[in-house]
């Protein structure tokens, strides 16, 4: 290509042929013949060849300056999408502010997204928010808390429907219907009580599965304290999407994954998370508002403080229409009475319990609380060993199935 030129250039200067002929000749334009004896007069043969075609300038190229404070920011907060990127570059005084289309590109091409991880948004779900903050919580418990000492833990969450405030963290070692309740209670004491709990179908939430069905205690503190407790299609996560968002927020940006010195340690560190999530962290639910600036606005209706259940009272010996009997349950929480057999749960597994046979029920308890009352199949069907599995016999009927260590 620089050979033609130079040969249309040297037909000009040394062979003395007009502009014209020799633009014609060579099948371009005078303009162009002129540009080429410019450049060679300019700077001879080597000027011939072809330049860069970039533009000179690029009007919406995100600035240097602006590309370095995206990097740094994304490295240092991974999670971090291109709407929470440039919500913050806007907080933190940077201009201009990059569009999100820009920030995306930005980051695919320095390597710091991967493209082909996106998917596609489904459609089929349907969006819905109650309006009205302590309308309903939506409820449910996450594991993978590991502790120093070998232990895992899982925690009790809850956030507000309207305004995504996480009302509920607490862990618990075990996950037991009266650790359950106690992280509830803990929840209602502090916010009020709301007017709905959504769950899923978990066996510490109801007991609509068992046969036959049964309120759980969960149940019970809800119904004692005027909740409407709803529940899940079986198999529709997507319900309580709400939750489960925040449970990917708790994993990512909270890190679940590391190894935790102590339980109360980790409460700890999950408490001064939760305030920084609810009164802090902007949302892109809400438009980039915080939990708390919806959460706490002035309500028309005052919220009912939690009222506690009762105490259970164990059936004294005197009453007369009962006997007390004592049963070791199996390795699969399976206790024997009267020929009946009655499932209580891994909870119950290999641990002493004592049980209040009437005609017409038998009550499970451990220690002041009752596990289960199941109604009797047989009830002319004596007790033949009222100390049966127990070696020894007991003196005193005291238990401890619900005893958690700490």
């Amino acid at each position: 290509m620089a050979e033609q030129r130079y040969q249309a250039v040297l037909a000009v200067i040394a062979s003395g042929e007009t502009v014209t002929d020799v633009a014609a000749r060579f099948g371009v334009s005078r303009k162009t013949v002129h540009a080429w004896l410019n450049k060679y007069e300019a700077g001879g043969l080597e000027a011939l060849g072809d330049g860069s075609h970039r533009p000179r300038s690029c009007p919406h190229q995100m600035p240097a300056v602006v590309e370095v404070a995206l990097v740094d920011l994304r490295r240092a907060h991974p999670s971090w999408g291109p709407r929470r990127l440039v919500f913050e570059l806007a907080k933190a005084g940077v201009s201009p502010v990059p569009s999100e289309s820009g920030v995306y590109r930005a980051l695919a091409r320095l390597g710091l997204i991967d493209p082909a991880a996106r998917r596609p948004r489904g459609r089929k779900f349907k969006r819905w928010e109650r309006g009205a903050p302590m309308e309903l919580w939506q409820m449910d418990v996450v594991g993978g808390f590991a502790l120093a000492d070998g232990r895992r833990a899982k925690a009790l969450t809850g956030v507000d429907d309207h305004s995504r405030f996480c009302v509920s963290a607490f862990l618990m070692l075990r996950e037991s219907s009266h650790r359950v309740c106690e992280g509830l209670a803990l929840a209602m004491q502090r916010y009020g009580v709301p007017g709905q709990v959504l769950t899923d179908n978990g066996k510490v939430f109801t007991g609509r599965f068992n046969r036959p069905a049964v309120e759980v205690l969960f149940d019970r503190v809800l119904r004692e304290n005027g909740v409407e407790h709803l529940l899940t299609q079986p198999r529709s996560p997507t319900t309580t999407g709400k939750v489960e968002r925040f449970h990917r927020a708790l994993r990512t940006e909270f890190r679940t994954d590391r190894v935790f010195e102590s339980l109360t340690a980790a409460q700890a560190e999950l408490d001064a998370w939760v305030e920084h999530y609810n009164h802090q962290r902007p949302h892109q639910a809400l438009d980039m508002a915080t939990p708390a600036s919806r959460f706490l606005q002035p309500q028309s209706a005052p919220v009912e403080p939690l009222r506690l259940p009762a105490s259970d009272a164990r059936p004294p010996a005197t009453r007369g229409d009962g006997d007390w009997v004592a049963r070791r349950a199996s390795r699969v929480g399976v206790v024997s009475v009267a020929w009946q057999q009655v499932a209580l749960g891994q909870a119950a597994a290999g641990k002493d319990v004592d049980v209040w046979v009437t005609d017409q029920v038998l009550q499970f308890w451990d220690g002041d609380t009752l596990l289960r009352t199941q109604a009797r199949k047989n009830p002319g069907q004596p007790v033949r060993k009222k100390r049966a599995s127990i070696p020894g016999g007991r003196v005193k009927l005291k238990t401890g199935v619900t005893t958690q260590p700490e």
